[in-house]
């Protein structure tokens, strides 16, 4: 294990995610495999279908839905092992032993990309073996003919040709009273109705026939010819005491030929694909350059240059359309227009016959194309989903099923929706195939390496209170000082020199407010051109908090009160919003940003002018106090 580079603590990482990986993937195979069962379940009930057949069902739908469950599986995998290493401090031991965190998701990172190729492998060469053996096995399961179990009270039209109703039936014996049947089987017109008081209906050993047991009953038969009048339809009654029929009735399973998947996308693997494209791609062009050369044939008439002479020397010779039709009479007029609308439609359909064939085509490619990538941009959402999993479940420092899986699952269902969307503008030819079908990875895979980035150096991403104290700040909202009197003074305070500290910020507030009239508006152009960093203020600031630190030593409890009047000031909100004045231009440029930002600067620069003042007058009352004091 050591010649491998292989250590204790990458075993136990592998460990720890292989084993939540084992149940969270049977789990999320499981969940996709009851939403494909409940789309497909009135195909399969009432069929009377053999456990080995819907055995090769469940089989051959679960390969199929193993490359979709396999990157889900890893998202819930990695958030919950992370986070069970967060929540028990592990992470935290690893981290101070000087283990990175990439350096911890090592393993992990070479498991997912062999789970990656595996799902590669899935879609490529076992995926269209199994969606062939399941849409046969579907197709031949829709075809089989349901079960007769005749319910009480209605109309039971599963019988080809046949319309039953019963009104009651004895469950134990199979008795059925009450009954009314319709037979179609010789046409609308010439309809048998049979009205019993009992019957029985069974299988034959075959399977291919019921037998009809009727008892105490009348048969009406319709005798209408097709030629007959409606003033004279003859029909004949029959009265029965028992009466025994063979209906028609399949209910055999008869698997269907599975060459009508050959044609199918998801019945080929990349090398086919690309095949049926290229030859997709030279049948579509044959067919159009025909297309075109019937057209040009048909419909550009060109005159030789010898009839172009003729005419040109010739302008009699021009003829007049309006005028030869204007000379016909009013029937000669209508046939005419007739031939003409009769000619249109005609076109008209050939257009639309052409247009279907060559869309078709179309359509065919793009389904093949889009097959193609999907094989390649499924397998990359497992590594995709593995560096958003694992970062996040090292920030989120949850383990368990409850907030992984909350996560994990809003995850899923944004990258699901986004990649069915752009897939079915792909489909419909609004959108590029290639963008369609890549759209979810290159949204994904940025917050995959932002998320990564930041949990690598332990930034607070999803902390609540880094995101509420930086909007306070975007739109104003400050703290207040809460100065209380300390139990234990470690320094005493030097008052000469913070008398002296107390006049020199007093004098460069003032200072600053002569220089810089900030209650009036700023200059639009001057305040783009410039760099949004103001030393002086930033300068007034340290002063500040270096002064109430100092005084918040005092044991006097209005020098401390008067400390709490002192306003936190912001140094940088009153200037323009980025250090690098080209930044600075542009934003004043796109005069909607640059209008927000030049309102929100302007009433920074009057509230900066009155903490100032109050600065001053601040320092002002607690000198008085300072001198008091000494």
């Amino acid at each position: 294990m050591r010649m491998l580079g292989i250590k204790k603590l990458d075993t136990f990482i592998f460990k720890s995610f292989a084993l939540l990986f084992a149940g969270t993937f049977f789990i999320c195979l499981f969940i996709f495999m009851m939403q494909f069962l409940w789309r497909y379940v009135d195909d399969l009930v009432g069929k009377g279908l053999e456990m080995t057949l819907l055995a090769q069902f469940f089989f051959y739908s679960a390969l199929t839905l193993v490359p979709l469950s396999l990157p889900l599986a890893i998202l819930l995998a990695s958030l919950i092992t992370f986070g069970n290493f967060g929540e028990r401090y592990e992470l935290l031991a690893m981290k101070a032993a000087g283990v990175s965190l990439f350096r911890i998701m090592r393993p992990l990172i070479l498991f997912s990309v062999f789970l990656a190729c595996v799902s590669f492998y899935f879609q490529n060469v076992i995926a269209p073996k199994a969606q062939t053996k399941l849409w046969t096995l579907l197709v031949s399961m829709r075809q089989k003919s349901p079960e007769v179990d005749i319910p009480e009270g209605v109309f039971y039209d599963e019988i080809p040709d046949y319309n039953l109703y019963v009104k009651s039936k004895d469950r134990e014996t199979g008795m059925l009273y009450g009954l009314m049947i319709y037979n179609f089987s010789d046409g609308f017109d010439n309809a048998h109705v049979i009205v019993a008081d009992s019957g029985s209906l069974e299988m034959t050993a075959d399977k291919e026939h019921l037998y009809l047991h009727l008892y105490s009953g009348e048969q009406f038969e319709n005798l209408k010819a097709q030629t007959a009048s409606a003033q004279n339809v003859p029909y004949r009654r029959e009265t029965f005491r028992e009466k025994h029929s063979i209906i028609a009735f399949d209910a055999n399973f008869n698997m269907v030929d599975a060459g009508f998947m050959s044609d199918q996308s998801i019945s080929k693997d990349m090398l086919q694909l690309r095949a049926s494209i290229d030859s997709m791609t030279v049948a579509g062009d044959s067919v159009g350059r025909s297309y075109f050369k019937g057209t040009q044939a048909n419909y550009e008439r060109k005159l030789t240059q010898a009839d172009s002479l003729k005419l040109a020397a010739h302008p009699a010779l021009r003829v007049n359309v309006d005028s030869l039709f204007a000379a016909q009479t009013l029937l000669k007029k209508k046939d005419i227009l007739k031939a003409a609308l009769r000619q249109a439609e005609n076109t008209g359909n050939d257009w639309e016959y052409k247009s279907f064939s060559l869309t078709e085509n179309d359509k065919r490619i793009r389904q093949h194309w889009i097959e193609w990538h999907k094989k390649i941009t499924v397998s990359l959402a497992c590594v995709i989903f593995f560096f958003i999993g694992a970062p996040l479940g090292a920030i989120i420092k949850k383990g368990g099923l409850g907030m992984p899986v909350v996560v994990s699952v809003l995850i899923f269902i944004f990258y699901y929706i986004i990649d069915t969307g752009a897939t079915k503008m792909a489909k419909s030819g609004s959108l590029d195939i290639w963008k369609g079908v890549w759209i979810s990875t290159f949204v994904l895979m940025p917050v995959g390496a932002f998320i990564t980035y930041k949990s690598n150096k332990d930034s607070v991403v999803f902390n609540a209170d880094t995101y509420i104290e930086w909007l306070k700040r975007l739109v104003g909202i400050r703290a207040t000082r809460h100065i209380v009197k300390k139990e234990v003074i470690i320094e005493d305070i030097d008052y000469r020199h913070v008398e002296q500290a107390l006049q020199a910020l007093s004098a460069a507030c003032q200072a600053y407010l002569r220089a810089h009239k900030l209650s009036g508006m700023p200059n639009y152009v001057r305040l783009w051109q410039k760099s949004g960093h103001d030393g002086e203020v930033a300068s007034i600031s340290d002063a500040l908090e270096r002064l109430v630190e100092t005084l918040s030593n005092s044991t006097d409890a209005v020098v401390l009160n008067q400390l709490n009047a002192y306003p936190i000031l912001s140094a940088t909100a009153h200037q323009s919003p980025f250090r690098a004045a080209w930044i600075n231009a542009l934003a004043g440029i796109f005069l909607p940003l640059g209008g927000i930002l030049y309102v929100r600067i302007w009433i920074f620069r009057l509230r900066l002018a009155k903490d100032l003042q109050q600065v001053v007058k601040t320092s002002d009352e607690i000198l008085e106090k300072i001198q008091t004091i000494n």
